[in-house]
């Protein structure tokens, strides 16, 4: 089981050295991502309101999309009033978000408790646009990556590696060479007492920068982790699934085949309201495009009212480029 630890040991000097001047092959990647304490834990912390999970609990996703704004997107959600909060794209110690902590801003905010799972060790400040948000020329710690907030005690987390390649690393995947970066996607598996027996939850963000045969297995992986972790429970799967994402333009998420190979192991779709996740953001600005990326499953519970929560926040601007898909379960 993943390490739960208040602090995430930082990347040292003779660390970075070694990224630096590791070959950009996928066999080096695998080293460096065993050699990294903190991309093989999990963080735990906050404080929780109730003891139990309602009856009825409410479950939101979100790609935050760095987390620009923690507060804001803190208070946003407020008229959802989520028990449980799926996020994805969470900097920590990143000098585009002014090395805050976000997923621990948001969790004080709501009065939550949080686990927070590395996905990439950045060594660069980002793209053109997230540089125009920094004011440091370094990052502190170079964290990002996905989280659970509950609002009753986290009973047992673990962080499931979907990928171990370096495909934002390696020259075999035609990762780029600017942007160092170890790490891959994850998923966060929490075990949170309900009102009638423990429910799992899971935090995960799939690649974007694949096809879909790619993102199923990804999901595969994922199924058989949480069947071994929380066997037997109710399961909640939420988060950025990419799906359709860098596809061909007449490439439909429908297509994707993860969807039927999670209706095949007993995983339920009907908790997500119709139309598009997508929308321009401070970051990412592309106004014709939309998708629908963002998605809620679940299995041995009942969903009821799935709706998608606007990210556009009171002074206007979006607070990401996804907007948060919520949901109620019941077991």
């Amino acid at each position: 089981m993943t390490g739960l630890l208040r602090e995430l040991p930082l990347v040292n000097a003779s660390q970075r050295d070694a990224i630096l001047r590791a070959p950009r092959t996928s066999a080096a990647h695998r080293t460096l991502l065993r050699s990294l304490p903190a991309m093989n834990a999990l963080q735990a912390g906050g404080q929780t309101t109730l003891d139990v999970l309602p009856a009825e609990t409410t479950v939101v996703a979100w790609n935050l999309e760095r987390c620009l704004f923690p507060g804001a997107s803190a208070a946003h959600l407020h008229p959802v009033a989520p028990h449980v909060v799926l996020l994805s794209e969470m900097d920590h110690g990143m000098a585009r978000t002014a090395q805050r902590h976000t997923t621990e801003e948001m969790a004080a905010a709501l009065g939550m408790s949080y686990v927070f799972g590395v996905e990439f060790y950045e060594m660069d400040l980002g793209g053109e646009t997230e540089r125009t948000f920094c004011e440091d020329d370094y990052n502190a710690r170079g964290w990002h990556g996905n989280a659970v907030l509950s609002a009753v005690p986290i009973q047992e987390a673990v962080l499931i590696r979907l990928d171990d390649h370096g495909h934002w690393f390696s020259a075999e995947t035609g990762a780029d060479p600017g942007q160092p970066r170890v790490g891959g996607r994850n998923a966060i598996a929490a075990i949170l007492p309900g009102a009638t027996g423990p429910l799992c939850f899971v935090s995960t963000h799939l690649e974007s920068n694949a096809d879909g045969v790619h993102r199923a297995g990804q999901f595969d992986r994922l199924m058989d982790a949480v069947d071994t972790f929380a066997p037997n429970l109710p399961i909640v799967i939420g988060g950025d699934l990419n799906t359709g994402n860098h596809m061909p333009p007449h490439y439909h998420w429908q297509e994707e085949p993860l969807f039927a190979r999670a209706e095949a192991r007993g995983y339920d779709w009907s908790a997500n309201a119709d139309g598009f996740t997508t929308r321009p953001s401070l970051i990412t600005n592309h106004p014709a495009r939309q998708m629908k990326l963002d998605w809620i499953c679940v299995r041995g519970a009942t969903p009821s009212a799935p709706g998608i929560l606007s990210s556009l926040g009171t002074s206007g601007h979006p607070l990401s480029d996804h907007d948060a898909v919520h949901v109620n379960i019941t077991a």
